[in-house]
């Protein structure tokens, strides 16, 4: 199940993934974010993923990359910060960490929240 919630505090969309997330769940949830006019254009995004399973082959990042690039014509720019605590689930993140690659989309992959959220605030 994919949840979100919008800290309007700190300024960030946190999301959470837990159990089974399968291909459909991830697109679903790219094209919630791409469609929601409130979220500011410069978005920062933390994703606690250390409860989930992903059920989706590295072949289905291909698809998960081409929703990704259509949400990025409604933003200035997004940053997205992952937490991971399995290896299987950090390999297919890593993967797409290096395949997401512009100028408009940075990826990181993290252990804990702490690291995710430092890493988050040294964008502006």
């Amino acid at each position: 199940m994919v949840t979100t919630n919008f800290n309007i505090k700190t300024g960030i969309l946190e999301s959470r993934f837990d159990g089974d997330i399968n291909l459909t769940e991830i697109v679903n949830y790219i094209i919630a974010t791409k469609e929601n006019s409130t979220y500011p254009r410069s978005l920062k995004i933390i994703t606690d993923a250390s409860k989930a399973n992903f059920n989706f082959s590295v072949d289905d990042l291909e698809i998960i990359l081409d929703e990704n690039y259509k949400s990025l014509e409604k933003y200035n720019y997004i940053i997205d910060a992952i937490i991971i605590d399995n290896p299987k689930n950090t390999a297919i993140s890593m993967l797409y960490q290096e395949l997401a690659k512009t100028n408009k989309y940075k990826f990181g992959v993290f252990s804990t929240k702490e690291a995710a959220t430092e890493w988050l605030n040294n964008f502006s």
